[in-house]
């Protein structure tokens, strides 16, 4: 009979598993049920020793596998969810399906002190009502794969915590399930007004600075899309930035006006899917096949160039300023031809690039978040016409400046005054030292103080100096002698002048470097004096707010002085010591209204320095006060400086 064989076909077939396309989440665990708003939870799967064997049992690796599972059992949507896992086995993560790393950073990476995971390419819950039940869009399940150290089998290497990193929700402390499990219900926050919202896009978010990228036209195979970055930190910026991205879908940049790759190559298309997929496609036109492209501003000669330029906002050689400084400068932007790869062939199938990075030479440290859908952006029309047009679709990108404990500082400040002939020098290694360093160099031993004249020289030329200052002042001389500071960049603040009723400092900027800063800027925060500023003399310079203090002195060149070259050689390179790019100023303020400011303990000196936006390290100590002692005592010291100094120059 047909009838049993027609019951046997049904019943084989519906035991056929899914294809790899359709989604395979499992069922929630059964704690999720007494959960009406996000549920979350943790479950280590298994783990096996790797080698090498390590004696110290708390450095021995093991690999683990676990599952993060993030459901949405709520009323609201929960768009681009992101969680943080507490990790705390020096865990050394290789990959993680169904999500990235919040921070920007890709796979492979240490995770050990914790991190937030961002949900791709499922960036949004959707709710049962919404979906009938639909656990597929409700719920995701994050495969986590990675190295952990120290807990052996059958030990479970558990997170010390797991929570929803979204704004507005609150999440009490895990609960345990066993030895192997975690999980958590969060709800939200009625006291907190927060961006959980119905509509269809989230709103864009403020920081530091911000990268949006907009799709501008689509096609089936191949979009256009416009990058912008824009600074909105009054003390931020970028020279020379270099942005970096994951492609995630095997994507590939054709073509590229306003900023181009720093590495044009297409070979890995040449010998990958995109040459087997793209076979009538001219390679030797394809910009970059990398999956991680680096992309560099073009010079200032191409903004007008019909091929490369002409995109509003372009050409500036990566010089990003704060807007207070120049509004129109304070943005940078350009356009690329991506072309895609199946399955992703329709027009409406766009994946934006994630694990976003940008940085600059000699600028703060940024870390960017993945990118958030939100609404188009929208652009003044071709055609003149006043009216706008919109982009396709568009996604911002958040990067804020960080301060890693780790992180080597790029510049350096000295202290000098009036009231000592001593100038207290940038400290050791103040910008980092090499490890071979110690070979011929002291990095931990203190700066040697130093004669005012030796700040004009490099570091390598100024030991002698060194030493026959400490013998004129009977001052200590390690051996060996102290490392140097390391810095590009060098700050003098010289506390100048100081009477009844105001002060003066003289600041002096020094270039070691051989890369040239346009458009330079510097900005000093001092606890009490700031609001006492009245003038600076051969540079511009305002009050600026901060945080709500009032205590920041920014300061700029002048037009036609806002170049601080690189170090040059000097009259007769032969004989003559390199000489360093300067700009330097006085700067006079008034002690009416400012009660118990003591210069020399401290007042007359800055807290904080900053050029072009990256904050630099200062001395721990300030210049002593001698102003007992009379002139007559210095001369001797004087003339034996000289005589040093001069033999120097033969």
């Amino acid at each position: 009979m047909a009838f049993p064989h027609l019951i046997f076909f049904l019943f084989f077939t519906s035991s056929i598993p899914f294809s790899i396309s359709q989604p395979t989440d499992q069922a929630p665990p059964p704690a999720a049920a007494s959960c009406n708003h996000i549920f979350l939870s943790y479950s280590f799967d298994q783990g096996t020793k790797l080698p090498p064997n390590s004696t110290d049992l708390a450095r021995q690796p093991y690999r683990f596998e676990s599952t993060l599972t993030v459901l949405n059992n709520g009323l609201t949507e929960l768009k681009s969810w992101k969680v943080f896992v507490g990790f705390q086995h020096d865990e050394f993560l290789v990959s993680a399906s169904g999500a990235v790393l919040a921070d920007g950073n890709s796979f492979p990476g240490n995770v050990g002190n914790g991190t937030v995971f961002a949900g791709f390419p499922m960036t949004d819950l959707k709710t049962a009502i919404q979906t009938a039940g639909d656990i597929t869009q409700m719920q995701v399940q994050v495969k986590l794969l990675g190295t952990q150290f120290g807990v052996a089998p059958p030990s479970s290497p558990m997170p010390s915590n797991i929570s929803l990193a979204n704004d507005g929700y609150l999440c009490p402390k895990p609960t345990l399930q066993g030895k192997s499990e975690m999980h958590v219900c969060c709800i939200p926050d009625k006291r907190v007004k927060t961006n959980i919202t119905t509509q269809e896009f989230l709103p864009r978010q403020k920081g530091d600075l911000t990268i949006m990228y907009d799709v501008t036209r689509t096609y089936d195979s191949s979009y256009w899309a416009q990058v912008t970055i824009s600074n909105h930190n009054p003390l931020g910026r970028l020279d020379y930035w270099k942005l970096n991205w994951d492609w995630m879908r095997d994507e590939f940049i054709f073509s590229m006006k306003g900023a181009y790759p720093s590495v044009v190559d297409s070979t890995d298309c040449i010998f990958g899917r995109q040459g087997t997929y793209y076979r009538d496609l001219d390679f030797s036109n394809v910009l970059s096949c990398e999956r991680r492209p680096t992309i560099v501003d073009l010079p200032p000669t191409k903004a007008n160039d019909t091929t490369l330029g002409l995109i509003p906002f372009c050409c500036r050689n990566g010089t990003i300023l704060p807007s207070h400084m120049d509004a129109s400068k304070s943005i940078s932007a350009f356009q690329m031809q991506v072309f895609k790869m199946p399955p992703d062939l329709n027009r409406s199938q766009i994946t934006p690039p994630q694990n976003w990075q940008i940085s600059g030479i000699l600028n703060p440290t940024y870390k960017c978040g993945q990118p958030v859908r939100v609404s188009p952006s929208e652009f003044p029309d071709s055609s003149g016409l006043p009216l706008n047009s919109t982009a396709v679709a568009s996604w911002q990108v958040v990067c804020n400046i960080t301060h890693a404990k780790d992180d080597t500082p790029k510049c350096c400040v000295s202290f000098s005054s009036y009231y000592n002939d001593s100038v207290i020098p940038c400290r050791t290694c103040a910008c980092g030292c090499s490890q071979n360093s110690a070979r011929t160099c002291n990095a931990t031993s203190p700066a040697m103080l130093l004669p005012p004249e030796a700040l004009l020289v490099p570091f390598e030329n100024r030991t002698a100096m060194a030493v026959a200052w400490a013998g004129l002042k009977h001052y200590p001389s390690p051996n060996p002698m102290p490392c140097a500071d390391n810095c590009g960049v060098s700050i003098n603040w010289h506390l100048y002048t100081d009477y009844r009723d105001g002060w003066s400092a003289r600041i002096t900027l020094f270039n070691w470097g051989e890369v040239n800063f346009a458009d330079w800027f510097a900005a000093v925060q001092m606890n009490k004096a700031a609001p006492g500023f009245q003038a600076m003399y051969s540079f511009n310079a305002t009050t600026l707010e901060l945080d709500g203090l009032n205590n920041t002195i920014f300061m700029q060149g002048h037009p036609g002085l806002n170049y601080l070259v690189g170090e040059t050689d000097g009259p007769n390179p032969v004989k003559d010591p390199r000489v360093p790019g300067k700009q330097q100023s006085v700067i006079s303020f008034t002690k009416k209204n400012i009660q118990g400011l003591n210069m020399a303990a401290g007042d007359g000196f800055p807290t904080k320095v900053f050029f072009n936006g990256e904050e630099c390290l200062v001395p721990k100590m300030f210049p002593a006060n001698n102003s007992r002692k009379n002139l007559a005592s210095f001369i001797p010291s004087i003339l034996m400086l000289v005589l040093v100094f001069m033999f120097i120059q033969q």
